[in-house]
């Protein structure tokens, strides 16, 4: 029974606590407007390319027509992602500490 009471009583005091706001918070302002004469470069977006192979989904990202990463959506796991980090074509998993153990990295969460 005293393992109840403690989380109910905290529980009922957690409104009272979540209305104590300080009374100085002002709206957050407006972004200002770009620069004039600013015109964003279309060839600076990356083009996504979904293609589907077998019953992977794979996402090719280019800029300038170059690959330079892919992500890799199997249907029974997490996706894992291939980047092109020298420039040269050769897509490698990027690595802190490069020890010669290839761990798999997966995105544990999104927002």
């Amino acid at each position: 029974m005293r393992r109840l009471l403690i989380p109910f009583l905290f529980a009922l005091a957690l409104p009272a606590l979540a209305q104590n706001r300080p009374a100085d918070l002002q709206p957050v302002p407006e972004p200002p407007p770009p620069p004039p004469g600013f015109q964003p470069d279309p060839a600076l977006e990356p083009q996504v390319t979904i293609i589907k192979r077998g019953e992977d989904r794979v996402e090719e990202y280019r800029i300038n027509g170059r690959l330079y990463m892919v992500k890799v959506t199997p249907p029974h796991g997490v996706p894992y992602y291939l980047v092109d980090d020298k420039g040269d074509g050769r897509m490698t998993r990027q690595e802190p500490m490069d020890s010669g153990l290839r761990v798999p990295m997966w995105v544990i969460g999104t927002f």
